[in-house]
């Protein structure tokens, strides 16, 4: 079983920057696409970076110029910079990656548990 752990969030005021991380540990083959998600109380949750296995990357336009996705490989983490940090950035983060876990198995998605971010005004 694969598992994803984030880190790395915290309280920060605004216009300053955080870097959060997402390891994958367990059976791990191959690994596709790594995602972040965001999420705030009541609102709905929303993707704000992608990042392939050959390194293209996709922001969603509240992030664009801002944040930054990365991965390495070696380690099976994905990576998330996170700077000129915004109130509405206040959100719970999470880390998506489509992985599978020997060569013969299928791809399938996994999730971290999160971890909060809070920018302060």
């Amino acid at each position: 079983q694969v598992q994803l752990v984030e880190s790395g969030g915290g309280l920060v005021q605004a216009g300053g920057s955080l870097r959060l991380s997402c390891a994958a540990s367990g059976r791990i083959f191959s690994i596709n696409n790594m995602n972040w998600y965001r999420q705030a109380p009541g609102q709905q949750r929303e993707r704000v970076a992608v990042i392939t296995s050959i390194g293209t990357t996709v922001y969603a336009d509240s992030v664009k110029g801002r944040f930054t996705i990365s991965r390495d490989n070696a380690k099976n983490t994905v990576y998330l910079q996170m700077n000129n940090l915004k109130p509405e950035d206040t959100a719970v983060y999470t880390c998506n990656a489509l992985i599978s876990g020997t060569s013969w198995d299928r791809m399938q998605n996994y999730w971290g548990q999160g971890t909060q971010v809070t920018v302060s005004s």
